[in-house]
């Protein structure tokens, strides 16, 4: 069985699990794969779903991936942050504004409910721009059912690291991984 199969079946296992009610950090899970499997997830992305509906739970999907470009792209001086990349800095906070802002107008959109399972995909997107701590921490007191985070990288011992390209954090969500359901 696949990597990516054997996490949908652990996730499949977590989620059915009845829920109860919890602070906003402990209704985040971390689903950590393996940063060469994200087109074989992102191809199986339906059964995430599936698992989440058989669970009688309903499921959206917010994708990052393409975020950064529409933040980018609205901004009044984005040809002088691409000749001189170092003045990103002085704005990166915005783009974090900015997907809060679409995250809330997609919850809203969404009519979301405290059964509802929102997932985060693309947040390998992030990398090198924002922390996903920072985004998660932003994030999920919006969710008031579960944030899902769909995470490219390693999980061990409570401290994540997105793409394996840096030291990690240490965070409480529930981590998910291919192997076990934690």
């Amino acid at each position: 069985m696949s990597r990516v199969k054997r996490l949908i079946d652990s996730y499949g296992k977590h989620i059915a699990v009845p829920w109860r009610e919890v602070a906003a950090a402990q209704r985040v899970i971390f689903c950590v794969y393996n940063e060469t499997d994200e087109l074989r997830l992102r191809a199986k992305i339906d059964e995430f779903e599936l698992v989440t509906r058989k669970a009688e739970h309903e499921w959206i999907l917010f994708d990052l991936t393409n975020s950064f470009g529409e933040w980018i792209s609205k901004q009044r001086y984005a040809s002088s942050y691409f000749e001189r990349p170092q003045l990103l800095n002085t704005v990166i906070s915005k783009y974090l504004d900015f997907i809060d802002e679409k995250f809330l107008s997609f919850l809203i959109e969404s009519n979301c409910s405290d059964n509802t399972v929102v997932a985060l995909q693309g947040v390998g997107s992030l990398f090198g721009f924002l922390r996903v701590k920072d985004v998660v921490d932003r994030l999920a007191p919006k969710v008031k059912g579960r944030l899902v985070v769909l995470f490219p990288g390693k999980y061990e011992g409570n401290n994540y690291r997105l793409l394996d390209g840096y030291d990690g954090w240490n965070y409480l969500a529930i981590a998910i991984t291919p192997d076990k359901e934690m």
